[in-house]
């Protein structure tokens, strides 16, 4: 009897966005409109970078592997969502839903990790710019982003693999639009502790200690601006790193306010507000903060269109 009492969920009801049908369509189509600019967006600058010579500098490495995350991010979570919305029962078999977890573990915090070398690449520029290209070589980019990679990767299976060790023996409804960790925790039928612990210890590794790397980055930063003469240099130079700060506190205030907190204090408004921040609108903003308003990108894409002035 108590083996049967304890026979594990093999599927969990997802929430979704909204219960009001008049709604569903108008948000099928925003959503749709956000992941087509996202994708487009993303992988478009990718394909610039790669095939534009001018594009090949440190920078627009860590802008290129940044805009394949964001594809990748989106990708995890929106589709699913679109077919939810259109859906008469949103359902997730058990294996689907410690899938997304694992990949919105591994894919937000390599991006947190890609974002503070973005931060340690933009001080090289600024401070060390006799020695910018020997700071930012080849091995110092793959070392970063491989490193990144990695620890983005323990994150992933450690928490994926405490959530594979719940049991889900009650109730089955997830109260978000897509499989994350602390709604599920409120549905499990054992102790969730290691898990919280864990939500916890790896948010000051994942989002507060970069976040206090690129802090101190651009301390560095800020102090060698006011000290250049030049009107225009300091523009251009509070231009380009005003785009990184942006998404910098976006994407780690909104992760780290729904990810730090137990799930004792877990609410569904927040959580839904913040998660449609960072996975759905930061991956969209990205593309356009970064890089549509670059003068650079702006000649690639010209010279990509052949209109390129002689």
């Amino acid at each position: 009897m108590q083996m049967e009492n304890e026979t594990l969920v093999s599927q969990f009801l997802l929430e979704g966005l909204t219960d009001t049908k008049e709604l569903r369509p108008l948000l099928f189509a925003v959503f749709l409109l956000i992941y087509i600019v996202a994708i487009v967006g993303n992988l478009g600058i990718v394909s610039l970078i790669v095939l534009d010579s001018r594009l090949h500098t440190p920078m627009y490495f860590f802008l290129g592997n940044l805009s394949l995350l964001d594809a990748a991010y989106i990708s995890n979570t929106v589709p699913q969502v679109l077919v939810h919305l259109l859906a008469a029962v949103r359902t997730m078999p058990y294996h689907s839903c410690l899938i997304q977890i694992f990949f919105l573990h591994f894919l937000a915090p390599w991006e947190c990790f890609l974002l503070t070398a973005m931060a340690y690449d933009r001080y090289a520029a600024i401070c060390q710019p006799l020695y910018y290209l020997v700071l930012m070589g080849r091995r110092t980019r793959t070392g970063l982003t491989s490193i990144s990679c990695l620890l983005a990767l323990t994150n992933a299976l450690t928490h994926t693999i405490l959530a594979a060790l719940l049991k889900f023996c009650g109730p089955r409804l997830v109260t978000h639009f897509f499989c994350d960790l602390p709604p599920l925790l409120k549905l499990s039928c054992s102790s969730t502790r290691a898990n919280e612990l864990a939500l916890f210890f790896f948010s000051f590794i994942v989002a507060l200690a970069p976040c206090a790397l690129v802090v101190i980055s651009y301390i560095y930063v800020v102090a060698a601006v006011v000290r250049i003469r030049s009107a225009e240099g300091r523009r251009k130079a509070f231009s380009t790193c005003g785009a990184h700060i942006s998404i910098v506190c976006i994407f780690y205030l909104t992760s780290v306010l729904c990810y730090i907190l137990p799930s004792s204090a877990y609410s569904r408004l927040r959580d839904r507000v913040l998660s449609v921040l960072y996975v759905v609108l930061t991956p969209m903003l990205n593309p356009i903060i970064y890089s549509m308003r670059n003068k650079e990108v702006k000649k690639a894409l010209q010279k990509a269109l052949g209109k390129e002035r002689a």
